[in-house]
């Protein structure tokens, strides 16, 4: 299952064939039309446009209870997917600490360079499921 999410809040959830959508040409999109379930709908534009696969939700729940951890943060606090680290109030310690938690969690290793590059919940749902379908 793929996504597709834009400068506006919804999101978009189908399913894509290799065939339609081929990996090397979706660099620079600004704008996107995609033939769903045998219809079609106008053109996607947005500034940013990017397709992801996501983690199972059970992936990303076990995120956000290891990021409350290690952040402290109460029990009220709200944790998503879409919450990013910068503003639940981590530092760059604070990351290199909840990926040292993630790792341990999951028996994973991740790699510095993957490890600076996640910002998110969900980004860092997604590495850990790559990861673990890699072992």
């Amino acid at each position: 299952m793929a996504a597709a999410a834009g400068a506006a809040p919804a999101r978009a959830s189908f399913a894509l064939r290799q065939a339609q959508v081929p990996v090397g040409k979706i660099s620079n999109v600004r704008s996107v039309s995609l033939p769903i379930g045998g219809r079609s709908f106008p053109s996607l534009k947005a500034r940013r446009f990017q397709v992801s696969c996501a983690a199972k939700p059970a992936t990303v729940d076990k995120v956000c209870q290891i990021v409350r951890k290690q952040l402290a943060l109460p029990d009220d606090a709200t944790v998503t997917g879409d919450s990013k680290f910068a503003n639940l109030g981590a530092d760059s310690l604070d990351t290199v600490e909840i990926v040292m938690g993630l790792e341990e969690e999951f028996g994973i290793s991740v790699e510095e360079e993957s490890a600076q590059s996640i910002t998110t919940v969900q980004e860092a749902a997604d590495m850990i499921e790559k990861l673990i379908e890699k072992k």
